[in-house]
Protein backbone atom coordinates (compact mmCIF):
# COMPACT_ATOMS: atom_id res chain seq x y z
CA UNK A 1 0.00 0.00 0.00
CA UNK A 2 1.60 3.27 -0.91
CA UNK A 3 1.84 6.37 0.92
CA UNK A 4 -1.00 7.80 -0.24
CA UNK A 5 -3.71 5.43 0.53
CA UNK A 6 -2.09 4.59 3.82
CA UNK A 7 -2.99 8.33 4.56
CA UNK A 8 -6.38 8.27 3.62
CA UNK A 9 -7.14 4.68 5.11
CA UNK A 10 -5.37 5.10 8.19
CA UNK A 11 -5.44 9.21 9.23
CA UNK A 12 -8.28 9.89 8.02
CA UNK A 13 -7.07 12.68 6.05
CA UNK A 14 -9.92 12.54 4.05
CA UNK A 15 -11.51 14.63 6.55
CA UNK A 16 -9.82 17.87 5.87
CA UNK A 17 -10.43 19.72 3.03
CA UNK A 18 -6.58 18.58 1.77
CA UNK A 19 -5.30 17.92 -1.77
CA UNK A 20 -4.55 14.96 -3.23
CA UNK A 21 -2.98 15.33 -7.23
CA UNK A 22 -1.78 12.78 -9.28
CA UNK A 23 0.84 13.84 -12.14
CA UNK A 24 2.12 11.63 -15.13
CA UNK A 25 6.21 11.66 -14.54
CA UNK A 26 6.25 10.81 -18.63
CA UNK A 27 4.78 14.30 -19.17
CA UNK A 28 7.51 17.13 -19.30
CA UNK A 29 5.76 20.30 -19.81
CA UNK A 30 5.74 22.16 -16.20
CA UNK A 31 2.40 21.38 -14.63
CA UNK A 32 0.14 24.49 -13.95
CA UNK A 33 -1.41 22.82 -10.55
CA UNK A 34 -2.14 26.25 -8.93
CA UNK A 35 -1.49 29.79 -9.93
CA UNK A 36 1.86 31.28 -7.86
CA UNK A 37 3.07 34.63 -8.16
CA UNK A 38 7.04 34.25 -9.13
CA UNK A 39 8.98 37.14 -7.73
CA UNK A 40 11.73 38.63 -9.51
CA UNK A 41 15.43 37.59 -9.12
CA UNK A 42 16.17 40.65 -7.11
CA UNK A 43 16.63 40.58 -2.83
CA UNK A 44 13.20 41.00 -1.46
CA UNK A 45 14.59 41.21 2.25
CA UNK A 46 17.73 43.48 1.60
CA UNK A 47 19.29 45.59 -0.80
CA UNK A 48 22.86 45.13 -0.29
CA UNK A 49 25.02 43.32 2.30
CA UNK A 50 25.69 46.05 4.41
CA UNK A 51 21.94 46.79 4.65
CA UNK A 52 21.44 42.94 5.56
CA UNK A 53 23.87 43.90 8.58
CA UNK A 54 21.68 46.89 10.01
CA UNK A 55 18.66 44.75 9.28
CA UNK A 56 19.27 41.96 11.05
CA UNK A 57 18.14 42.27 15.03
CA UNK A 58 16.30 39.54 16.55
CA UNK A 59 15.02 39.56 19.69
CA UNK A 60 14.85 36.80 22.10
CA UNK A 61 12.03 36.71 24.80
CA UNK A 62 12.25 34.42 27.86
CA UNK A 63 9.66 31.87 26.35
CA UNK A 64 9.48 30.61 22.46
CA UNK A 65 8.14 27.86 20.73
CA UNK A 66 8.46 27.91 16.69
CA UNK A 67 4.80 25.60 17.30
CA UNK A 68 3.18 28.64 18.76
CA UNK A 69 5.15 31.20 17.97
CA UNK A 70 5.23 31.38 14.69
CA UNK A 71 3.87 28.14 12.46
CA UNK A 72 0.54 29.36 14.70
CA UNK A 73 0.73 32.81 13.65
CA UNK A 74 1.27 31.98 10.03
CA UNK A 75 -2.10 30.19 10.57
CA UNK A 76 -3.61 33.21 11.40
CA UNK A 77 -1.99 35.28 8.64
CA UNK A 78 -2.59 32.41 6.44
CA UNK A 79 -6.48 33.44 6.12
CA UNK A 80 -5.67 36.98 5.29
CA UNK A 81 -3.64 36.23 2.64
CA UNK A 82 -5.80 33.71 0.89
CA UNK A 83 -8.65 36.17 0.91
CA UNK A 84 -6.06 39.08 -0.59
CA UNK A 85 -4.33 36.52 -3.28
CA UNK A 86 -5.95 34.22 -4.17
CA UNK A 87 -2.72 32.06 -4.23
CA UNK A 88 -3.32 28.79 -2.86
CA UNK A 89 -0.06 28.41 -1.77
CA UNK A 90 0.70 25.36 0.47
CA UNK A 91 3.00 25.28 3.69
CA UNK A 92 4.01 21.79 3.00
CA UNK A 93 3.93 20.37 -0.60
CA UNK A 94 5.08 16.53 -0.85
CA UNK A 95 5.08 14.54 -3.67
CA UNK A 96 6.12 10.77 -5.02
CA UNK A 97 8.20 9.06 -7.42
CA UNK A 98 4.55 7.14 -7.95
CA UNK A 99 2.72 10.14 -8.74
CA UNK A 100 1.23 10.97 -5.60
CA UNK A 101 0.94 14.39 -3.43
CA UNK A 102 0.03 15.95 -0.54
CA UNK A 103 -0.26 19.84 0.03
CA UNK A 104 -1.23 21.02 3.64
CA UNK A 105 -2.11 24.49 4.47
CA UNK A 106 -0.48 25.85 8.08
CA UNK A 107 -4.31 25.19 9.26
CA UNK A 108 -3.78 21.38 8.24
CA UNK A 109 -0.49 21.19 9.50
CA UNK A 110 -1.48 22.63 12.87
CA UNK A 111 -4.81 20.23 12.89
CA UNK A 112 -2.51 17.00 12.05
CA UNK A 113 0.35 17.50 14.57
CA UNK A 114 -2.13 18.25 17.39
CA UNK A 115 -3.04 15.39 16.91
CA UNK A 116 0.11 13.89 16.82
CA UNK A 117 1.17 15.99 20.01
CA UNK A 118 -1.77 14.10 21.79
CA UNK A 119 -0.51 10.79 21.09
CA UNK A 120 2.94 11.77 22.56
CA UNK A 121 1.21 12.43 25.94
CA UNK A 122 -1.08 10.07 25.75
CA UNK A 123 -0.38 6.41 24.75
CA UNK A 124 3.48 7.69 24.95
CA UNK A 125 3.61 8.54 28.20
CA UNK A 126 6.04 11.67 27.79
CA UNK A 127 6.41 14.22 29.01
CA UNK A 128 7.95 17.77 28.51
CA UNK A 129 12.02 17.41 28.22
CA UNK A 130 11.73 13.34 27.00
CA UNK A 131 13.98 12.60 24.28
CA UNK A 132 12.07 11.54 21.03
CA UNK A 133 14.66 9.42 18.43
CA UNK A 134 13.09 9.91 15.12
CA UNK A 135 14.12 7.75 11.83
CA UNK A 136 12.09 8.19 9.15
CA UNK A 137 12.84 9.15 5.17
CA UNK A 138 11.07 12.10 3.64
CA UNK A 139 7.40 11.44 4.36
CA UNK A 140 5.03 13.47 5.91
CA UNK A 141 4.68 11.81 9.04
CA UNK A 142 8.60 13.63 9.75
CA UNK A 143 7.47 16.71 9.54
CA UNK A 144 4.40 16.35 11.57
CA UNK A 145 6.30 14.90 14.38
CA UNK A 146 9.39 17.45 14.17
CA UNK A 147 6.08 19.93 15.24
CA UNK A 148 3.96 17.84 17.39
CA UNK A 149 7.45 17.49 19.66
CA UNK A 150 7.56 21.25 19.51
CA UNK A 151 4.21 21.79 20.64
CA UNK A 152 4.66 19.04 23.86
CA UNK A 153 8.20 20.22 24.60
CA UNK A 154 9.84 16.44 24.19
CA UNK A 155 13.60 16.70 22.30
CA UNK A 156 13.93 15.40 19.09
CA UNK A 157 16.78 13.14 18.38
CA UNK A 158 16.69 13.24 14.39
CA UNK A 159 18.59 9.98 12.68
CA UNK A 160 19.32 9.17 8.99
CA UNK A 161 17.80 6.21 7.83
CA UNK A 162 21.05 4.77 6.81
CA UNK A 163 22.04 4.04 10.69
CA UNK A 164 23.24 0.53 11.19
CA UNK A 165 21.79 -1.65 14.72
CA UNK A 166 25.05 -0.67 16.06
CA UNK A 167 24.30 3.57 15.12
CA UNK A 168 21.23 3.40 16.86
CA UNK A 169 22.33 1.56 19.99
CA UNK A 170 24.56 3.81 20.76
CA UNK A 171 21.53 6.38 20.25
CA UNK A 172 19.60 5.00 22.37
CA UNK A 173 21.87 3.97 25.47
CA UNK A 174 23.51 7.70 25.06
CA UNK A 175 20.65 9.99 24.71
CA UNK A 176 18.28 7.61 27.01
CA UNK A 177 15.96 8.15 24.83
CA UNK A 178 12.07 7.36 25.71
CA UNK A 179 10.56 6.93 22.69
CA UNK A 180 11.53 5.72 18.93
CA UNK A 181 9.85 6.69 15.81
CA UNK A 182 10.39 4.61 12.39
CA UNK A 183 8.88 2.83 9.69
CA UNK A 184 9.12 -1.00 8.59
CA UNK A 185 12.04 -1.11 7.02
CA UNK A 186 14.17 -0.03 10.24
CA UNK A 187 11.89 -1.34 12.61
CA UNK A 188 13.62 -5.02 12.70
CA UNK A 189 17.23 -3.26 13.85
CA UNK A 190 14.98 -1.38 16.56
CA UNK A 191 13.82 -4.65 18.14
CA UNK A 192 17.55 -5.99 17.61
CA UNK A 193 18.42 -3.81 19.95
CA UNK A 194 15.78 -2.47 22.15
CA UNK A 195 15.90 -5.00 24.92
CA UNK A 196 19.69 -3.28 25.88
CA UNK A 197 17.73 0.46 26.62
CA UNK A 198 16.31 0.54 29.85
CA UNK A 199 14.91 4.53 28.73
CA UNK A 200 12.73 2.83 25.76
CA UNK A 201 8.99 3.02 26.68
CA UNK A 202 7.10 3.58 23.50
CA UNK A 203 7.81 2.74 19.70
CA UNK A 204 5.59 3.76 17.35
CA UNK A 205 5.72 2.29 13.67
CA UNK A 206 4.79 4.20 10.09
CA UNK A 207 3.42 1.74 8.83
CA UNK A 208 -0.16 0.06 7.53
CA UNK A 209 0.87 -3.20 8.88
CA UNK A 210 1.19 -4.54 12.50
CA UNK A 211 3.99 -5.55 14.46
CA UNK A 212 4.36 -6.36 17.94
CA UNK A 213 5.62 -4.31 20.43
CA UNK A 214 4.81 -1.29 18.52
CA UNK A 215 2.14 1.28 18.44
CA UNK A 216 1.03 1.70 15.14
CA UNK A 217 0.84 5.78 14.35
CA UNK A 218 -2.14 5.43 11.80
CA UNK A 219 -4.16 3.89 14.24
CA UNK A 220 -3.20 6.40 16.65
CA UNK A 221 -4.38 9.36 15.17
CA UNK A 222 -6.80 8.66 13.83
CA UNK A 223 -8.54 8.41 17.06
CA UNK A 224 -6.69 11.30 18.45
CA UNK A 225 -8.00 14.65 18.99
CA UNK A 226 -7.03 18.14 17.72
CA UNK A 227 -7.15 19.98 20.48
CA UNK A 228 -4.04 20.44 22.21
CA UNK A 229 -2.46 23.46 23.95
CA UNK A 230 1.35 24.11 23.69
CA UNK A 231 3.55 24.21 25.99
CA UNK A 232 5.18 27.41 27.25
CA UNK A 233 9.24 26.27 26.73
CA UNK A 234 11.37 29.22 27.69
CA UNK A 235 14.00 30.16 24.89
CA UNK A 236 17.21 28.77 26.64
CA UNK A 237 15.17 25.02 26.95
CA UNK A 238 16.70 22.02 24.90
CA UNK A 239 14.74 21.61 22.05
CA UNK A 240 16.85 19.03 19.63
CA UNK A 241 19.85 17.24 19.91
CA UNK A 242 21.40 16.18 16.51
CA UNK A 243 24.30 13.56 16.94
CA UNK A 244 26.94 14.52 14.71
CA UNK A 245 28.95 12.64 11.86
CA UNK A 246 32.41 13.85 12.63
CA UNK A 247 35.14 11.74 10.77
CA UNK A 248 36.85 11.11 14.10
CA UNK A 249 35.92 9.86 17.38
CA UNK A 250 32.14 8.37 18.52
CA UNK A 251 29.37 11.01 17.54
CA UNK A 252 28.50 14.15 19.62
CA UNK A 253 25.02 15.29 21.38
CA UNK A 254 24.96 18.98 19.81
CA UNK A 255 22.20 20.42 22.11
CA UNK A 256 20.24 22.94 20.37
CA UNK A 257 17.73 25.34 22.09
CA UNK A 258 14.35 26.66 21.52
CA UNK A 259 15.98 29.97 20.17
CA UNK A 260 18.92 28.92 18.48
CA UNK A 261 17.22 27.28 15.34
CA UNK A 262 13.47 28.52 16.62
CA UNK A 263 14.95 32.30 15.96
CA UNK A 264 18.28 31.77 15.06
CA UNK A 265 17.85 29.93 11.22
CA UNK A 266 15.80 33.59 10.58
CA UNK A 267 19.18 34.72 9.23
CA UNK A 268 18.80 31.69 6.67
CA UNK A 269 15.39 32.37 5.45
CA UNK A 270 15.33 35.46 5.65
CA UNK A 271 18.82 36.77 3.84
CA UNK A 272 20.71 33.98 2.85
CA UNK A 273 17.74 32.03 1.12
CA UNK A 274 15.83 35.16 0.83
CA UNK A 275 12.20 33.61 1.03
CA UNK A 276 8.69 35.17 1.50
CA UNK A 277 5.36 33.82 1.66
CA UNK A 278 5.26 33.46 -2.21
CA UNK A 279 8.10 31.31 -2.59
CA UNK A 280 8.77 27.21 -2.90
CA UNK A 281 11.34 26.36 -1.21
CA UNK A 282 13.20 22.81 -2.47
CA UNK A 283 15.86 21.51 -0.14
CA UNK A 284 16.71 18.01 -1.03
CA UNK A 285 19.32 16.78 2.76
CA UNK A 286 18.77 13.94 4.44
CA UNK A 287 16.19 13.90 7.30
CA UNK A 288 18.96 13.00 9.43
CA UNK A 289 20.82 15.74 9.36
CA UNK A 290 21.21 19.59 10.97
CA UNK A 291 20.88 21.28 7.15
CA UNK A 292 17.25 19.77 6.84
CA UNK A 293 16.11 21.26 10.06
CA UNK A 294 17.49 24.23 8.76
CA UNK A 295 15.95 24.36 5.18
CA UNK A 296 13.19 22.15 5.65
CA UNK A 297 11.79 23.11 8.63
CA UNK A 298 12.81 25.97 10.63
CA UNK A 299 14.39 29.20 7.35
CA UNK A 300 11.62 28.57 5.11
CA UNK A 301 8.63 28.16 7.72
CA UNK A 302 9.77 31.42 9.46
CA UNK A 303 9.01 33.46 6.23
CA UNK A 304 5.84 31.73 5.70
CA UNK A 305 7.20 29.65 2.81
CA UNK A 306 6.07 26.59 1.42
CA UNK A 307 8.33 23.58 1.47
CA UNK A 308 8.54 21.33 -0.97
CA UNK A 309 9.37 17.75 -0.32
CA UNK A 310 9.93 14.65 -3.17
CA UNK A 311 10.54 11.68 -1.78
CA UNK A 312 13.08 9.73 -4.00
CA UNK A 313 14.64 6.18 -3.06
CA UNK A 314 17.80 7.66 -4.23
CA UNK A 315 19.30 10.13 -5.61
CA UNK A 316 18.08 10.47 -9.33
CA UNK A 317 19.61 13.46 -11.39
CA UNK A 318 16.95 12.88 -14.14
CA UNK A 319 14.14 13.09 -11.90
CA UNK A 320 15.50 15.93 -10.05
CA UNK A 321 15.86 17.94 -12.81
CA UNK A 322 11.84 16.95 -14.12
CA UNK A 323 10.82 18.06 -10.96
CA UNK A 324 12.67 21.43 -11.44
CA UNK A 325 10.74 21.57 -14.66
CA UNK A 326 7.24 20.88 -13.89
CA UNK A 327 6.53 22.17 -10.30
CA UNK A 328 6.59 26.17 -9.44
CA UNK A 329 10.05 25.30 -7.16
CA UNK A 330 11.93 29.26 -6.80
CA UNK A 331 14.38 28.26 -4.59
CA UNK A 332 16.71 25.01 -4.00
CA UNK A 333 18.96 23.90 -2.23
CA UNK A 334 21.54 20.99 -2.63
CA UNK A 335 24.81 19.69 -1.71
CA UNK A 336 27.92 19.95 -3.98
CA UNK A 337 27.94 16.67 -4.61
CA UNK A 338 24.73 16.39 -6.22
CA UNK A 339 25.49 19.79 -8.49
CA UNK A 340 28.40 18.00 -9.73
CA UNK A 341 26.07 15.14 -10.09
CA UNK A 342 23.79 17.37 -12.36
CA UNK A 343 26.06 19.10 -14.89
CA UNK A 344 26.88 16.22 -16.12
CA UNK A 345 23.46 15.68 -17.61
CA UNK A 346 22.33 17.43 -20.61
CA UNK A 347 20.81 20.39 -19.34
CA UNK A 348 19.56 22.08 -22.94
CA UNK A 349 16.66 19.43 -22.35
CA UNK A 350 15.10 20.71 -19.50
CA UNK A 351 13.56 24.72 -18.61
CA UNK A 352 13.17 25.74 -14.89
CA UNK A 353 10.63 28.29 -15.75
CA UNK A 354 9.49 29.83 -11.48
CA UNK A 355 13.34 28.72 -10.17
CA UNK A 356 15.16 32.14 -9.15
CA UNK A 357 17.58 30.80 -6.00
CA UNK A 358 20.33 28.21 -6.60
CA UNK A 359 22.10 27.89 -3.48
CA UNK A 360 24.46 24.86 -2.12
CA UNK A 361 26.16 23.64 1.70
CA UNK A 362 27.66 21.46 3.64
CA UNK A 363 31.17 20.96 2.26
CA UNK A 364 32.74 23.28 -0.11
CA UNK A 365 31.77 23.74 -4.26
CA UNK A 366 34.08 23.46 -6.72
CA UNK A 367 34.30 26.69 -9.22
CA UNK A 368 33.79 24.43 -12.31
CA UNK A 369 30.60 23.19 -11.02
CA UNK A 370 29.30 26.50 -10.64
CA UNK A 371 30.49 27.73 -14.34
CA UNK A 372 28.93 24.44 -15.88
CA UNK A 373 25.47 25.40 -13.94
CA UNK A 374 25.54 29.07 -14.67
CA UNK A 375 26.25 28.61 -18.15
CA UNK A 376 23.50 25.94 -18.36
CA UNK A 377 20.79 27.20 -16.49
CA UNK A 378 21.58 31.32 -16.34
CA UNK A 379 21.31 30.80 -12.38
CA UNK A 380 24.52 31.45 -9.86
CA UNK A 381 25.13 28.90 -7.15
CA UNK A 382 24.61 30.78 -3.72
CA UNK A 383 27.24 29.12 -1.19
CA UNK A 384 26.44 28.69 2.53
CA UNK A 385 28.64 27.51 5.06
CA UNK A 386 27.62 26.34 8.56
CA UNK A 387 27.56 22.99 10.79
CA UNK A 388 25.09 21.69 12.96
CA UNK A 389 26.64 23.81 16.11
CA UNK A 390 25.66 27.02 14.21
CA UNK A 391 22.91 28.86 12.41
CA UNK A 392 24.37 30.34 8.85
CA UNK A 393 28.37 31.33 9.73
CA UNK A 394 29.60 33.08 6.57
CA UNK A 395 27.47 32.70 3.03
CA UNK A 396 27.27 34.29 -1.05
CA UNK A 397 23.75 36.13 -0.98
CA UNK A 398 21.95 37.93 -3.37
CA UNK A 399 23.36 41.28 -4.93
CA UNK A 400 26.63 40.39 -3.74
CA UNK A 401 29.58 39.60 -5.85
CA UNK A 402 30.61 36.08 -6.12
CA UNK A 403 34.28 34.99 -5.67
CA UNK A 404 34.44 31.57 -7.40
CA UNK A 405 35.96 29.12 -4.41
CA UNK A 406 34.99 31.13 -1.46
CA UNK A 407 32.08 30.90 0.26
CA UNK A 408 31.30 34.68 0.66
CA UNK A 409 31.00 37.09 3.24
CA UNK A 410 30.40 36.55 7.79
CA UNK A 411 26.45 35.90 8.29
CA UNK A 412 24.83 39.18 10.72
CA UNK A 413 24.83 36.49 13.48
CA UNK A 414 27.89 36.10 14.14
CA UNK A 415 31.31 37.79 14.75
CA UNK A 416 33.49 35.60 12.49
CA UNK A 417 37.25 35.79 12.34
CA UNK A 418 40.62 33.97 11.45
CA UNK A 419 42.62 33.02 14.49
CA UNK A 420 45.92 32.04 14.87
CA UNK A 421 46.61 28.57 17.68
CA UNK A 422 46.61 31.23 20.63
CA UNK A 423 43.43 32.99 19.86
CA UNK A 424 44.72 36.40 17.82
CA UNK A 425 42.74 37.50 14.98
CA UNK A 426 45.28 37.23 12.02
CA UNK A 427 46.08 39.85 9.47
CA UNK A 428 43.93 39.75 6.07
CA UNK A 429 45.18 37.10 3.61
CA UNK A 430 46.86 35.29 6.03
CA UNK A 431 45.81 31.55 6.72
CA UNK A 432 44.34 30.41 10.14
CA UNK A 433 41.21 28.64 12.52
CA UNK A 434 37.60 30.19 11.49
CA UNK A 435 36.71 31.22 14.75
CA UNK A 436 32.83 32.38 16.17
CA UNK A 437 33.48 35.22 18.54
CA UNK A 438 31.79 34.67 21.94
CA UNK A 439 32.96 37.25 24.81
CA UNK A 440 31.94 38.93 25.87
CA UNK A 441 28.10 37.77 24.95
CA UNK A 442 27.60 34.40 23.51
CA UNK A 443 25.70 34.33 20.40
CA UNK A 444 22.20 32.79 21.18
CA UNK A 445 22.29 31.20 17.95
CA UNK A 446 25.42 29.17 18.67
CA UNK A 447 24.52 25.85 20.35
CA UNK A 448 24.19 25.08 23.87
CA UNK A 449 26.91 21.92 24.62
CA UNK A 450 27.80 18.74 23.81
CA UNK A 451 25.19 17.30 26.31
CA UNK A 452 26.83 14.66 28.49
CA UNK A 453 30.12 15.76 27.07
CA UNK A 454 31.76 18.78 29.19
CA UNK A 455 35.74 18.10 27.90
CA UNK A 456 34.61 18.21 24.51
CA UNK A 457 32.39 21.31 24.74
CA UNK A 458 35.36 23.19 26.53
CA UNK A 459 37.51 21.87 23.43
CA UNK A 460 35.69 23.97 20.73
CA UNK A 461 36.36 27.27 22.61
CA UNK A 462 39.92 29.33 22.57
CA UNK A 463 40.17 32.33 24.99
CA UNK A 464 37.34 34.70 23.31
CA UNK A 465 35.71 32.40 20.09
CA UNK A 466 34.51 29.38 19.29
CA UNK A 467 36.79 26.91 17.03
CA UNK A 468 34.59 25.78 13.76
CA UNK A 469 37.51 23.43 13.43
CA UNK A 470 38.49 24.69 9.90
CA UNK A 471 40.89 26.51 8.24
CA UNK A 472 40.63 29.60 6.28
CA UNK A 473 41.38 32.85 4.98
CA UNK A 474 39.58 36.05 4.86
CA UNK A 475 40.85 38.58 1.94
CA UNK A 476 40.93 42.38 1.56
CA UNK A 477 37.45 42.31 0.76
CA UNK A 478 36.11 40.53 3.62
CA UNK A 479 35.22 37.36 1.48
CA UNK A 480 36.34 34.05 3.15
CA UNK A 481 38.28 31.30 1.77
CA UNK A 482 38.23 27.65 2.76
CA UNK A 483 41.40 26.11 3.16
CA UNK A 484 40.35 22.75 5.39
CA UNK A 485 39.53 20.99 8.27
CA UNK A 486 42.31 22.00 10.97
CA UNK A 487 43.20 17.66 10.66
CA UNK A 488 43.53 17.70 7.12
CA UNK A 489 46.18 20.72 6.28
CA UNK A 490 49.30 18.72 4.78
CA UNK A 491 52.29 20.49 5.72
CA UNK A 492 54.97 19.63 2.81
CA UNK A 493 58.50 20.83 2.80
CA UNK A 494 57.37 23.81 4.64
CA UNK A 495 54.61 24.63 2.81
CA UNK A 496 51.04 24.17 4.29
CA UNK A 497 48.60 22.75 1.75
CA UNK A 498 45.23 22.31 1.78
CA UNK A 499 43.24 19.31 0.41
CA UNK A 500 40.31 21.30 -0.83
CA UNK A 501 42.37 23.27 -3.30
CA UNK A 502 44.08 20.38 -4.89
CA UNK A 503 40.83 18.82 -5.35
CA UNK A 504 39.10 21.98 -6.98
CA UNK A 505 41.79 21.38 -9.30
CA UNK A 506 41.44 18.36 -10.11
CA UNK A 507 37.87 18.21 -10.71
CA UNK A 508 38.29 20.69 -13.64
CA UNK A 509 39.63 17.80 -15.63
CA UNK A 510 37.64 15.80 -17.63
CA UNK A 511 38.76 12.10 -16.35
CA UNK A 512 38.17 13.44 -12.72
CA UNK A 513 34.64 12.34 -10.99
CA UNK A 514 35.18 12.92 -7.56
CA UNK A 515 38.98 13.07 -5.71
CA UNK A 516 39.94 13.42 -1.93
CA UNK A 517 43.27 14.50 -0.90
CA UNK A 518 45.83 13.51 2.29
CA UNK A 519 48.71 13.75 3.29
CA UNK A 520 50.98 10.98 2.78
CA UNK A 521 54.78 10.08 4.58
CA UNK A 522 57.66 11.15 2.85
CA UNK A 523 61.15 10.28 3.72
CA UNK A 524 62.53 13.82 2.49
CA UNK A 525 59.72 16.20 2.75
CA UNK A 526 57.96 14.49 6.01
CA UNK A 527 54.94 14.27 4.01
CA UNK A 528 53.43 14.73 0.48
CA UNK A 529 50.14 15.46 -0.99
CA UNK A 530 48.30 12.81 -2.18
CA UNK A 531 45.07 11.97 -4.58
CA UNK A 532 42.63 9.38 -4.51
CA UNK A 533 40.72 9.46 -7.60
CA UNK A 534 37.28 8.19 -8.78
CA UNK A 535 37.28 8.56 -12.51
CA UNK A 536 34.57 9.26 -14.84
CA UNK A 537 33.55 6.71 -17.15
CA UNK A 538 35.16 8.09 -20.53
CA UNK A 539 38.41 7.55 -19.08
CA UNK A 540 38.01 4.29 -16.65
CA UNK A 541 39.65 2.57 -19.90
CA UNK A 542 43.00 4.86 -20.24
CA UNK A 543 46.47 4.17 -19.19
CA UNK A 544 46.88 5.19 -15.30
CA UNK A 545 50.53 5.47 -15.33
CA UNK A 546 49.63 8.35 -18.20
CA UNK A 547 47.14 9.71 -16.70
CA UNK A 548 48.59 10.10 -13.62
CA UNK A 549 51.39 12.30 -15.37
CA UNK A 550 48.48 13.80 -17.10
CA UNK A 551 46.60 14.96 -13.61
CA UNK A 552 50.11 15.93 -12.10
CA UNK A 553 50.53 18.70 -14.74
CA UNK A 554 47.45 20.00 -14.81
CA UNK A 555 47.20 20.66 -11.28
CA UNK A 556 50.65 22.59 -11.56
CA UNK A 557 48.73 24.31 -14.96
CA UNK A 558 45.86 25.56 -12.37
CA UNK A 559 47.50 26.31 -9.09
CA UNK A 560 50.86 26.60 -7.50
CA UNK A 561 53.38 23.77 -8.72
CA UNK A 562 54.20 22.87 -5.00
CA UNK A 563 50.58 21.83 -4.26
CA UNK A 564 50.21 18.88 -7.18
CA UNK A 565 50.01 15.98 -5.94
CA UNK A 566 52.81 13.44 -6.20
CA UNK A 567 50.96 10.21 -5.00
CA UNK A 568 48.16 9.32 -6.94
CA UNK A 569 45.75 6.40 -6.38
CA UNK A 570 42.68 5.56 -8.66
CA UNK A 571 40.05 3.49 -6.88
CA UNK A 572 36.36 2.94 -7.67
CA UNK A 573 35.06 5.02 -4.56
CA UNK A 574 35.70 7.25 -1.69
CA UNK A 575 35.20 6.14 2.11
CA UNK A 576 32.20 8.57 3.06
CA UNK A 577 30.37 9.03 6.73
CA UNK A 578 26.42 8.15 6.30
CA UNK A 579 25.75 12.10 5.58
CA UNK A 580 28.28 11.93 2.24
CA UNK A 581 30.88 13.57 3.54
CA UNK A 582 34.50 12.25 2.63
CA UNK A 583 36.28 10.44 5.49
CA UNK A 584 39.57 11.81 4.56
CA UNK A 585 40.45 10.74 8.05
CA UNK A 586 40.11 7.28 6.99
CA UNK A 587 42.24 7.68 4.30
CA UNK A 588 45.09 9.59 6.09
CA UNK A 589 45.16 6.81 8.37
CA UNK A 590 45.85 4.31 5.44
CA UNK A 591 48.67 6.32 4.22
CA UNK A 592 50.20 6.81 7.94
CA UNK A 593 49.46 2.99 9.09
CA UNK A 594 47.05 3.81 12.09
CA UNK A 595 44.57 1.60 12.80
Amino acid sequence: MNLFHFFRREVGLTYRPCMFISYNPNVHSPLKLHQIRVKSSLPQNFNSYETLRQLYNPRVPEYFNFAKDVLDEWETKEKHLQHRENSGQPAFWWVNDGGDEIRWSFEELGFHSRRLANVLTGECQLHRGDRVLLILPRIPEWWLVNIACLRTGTVLIPGTAQLTARDILHRLQTSQAKCVVTDESLAPLLDSVASECSSLQAKLLVSDRKREGWLRLGDLLRSASAEHVCVDTRSSEAMTIFFTSGTTGSPKMTQHSHCSYGIGLTVNGRYWLDLTHRDVMWNTSDTGWAKSAWSSVFAPWIQGACVFVHHMPRFDTARVLQTLSRYPITAFCTAPTAYRMLVQEDLSRYTFPSLQHCLCAGEPINPEVMGKWKEATGLDIYEGYGQTETVLIAGTFKGMKIKPGSFGKPSPAYDVQVIDDEGNVVPQGTEGNLAIRVKPHKPFCLFTEYTGDAQRTAECFRGDFYLTGDRGIQDEDGYLWFVGRSDDVILSAGYRIGPFEVENALIEHGAVAESAVVSSPDPIRGEVVKAFVVLSSEYKTRSHDELRVELQAHVKRVTAPYKYPRKIEFVEQLPKTVSGKIRRVELRNKEWGRG
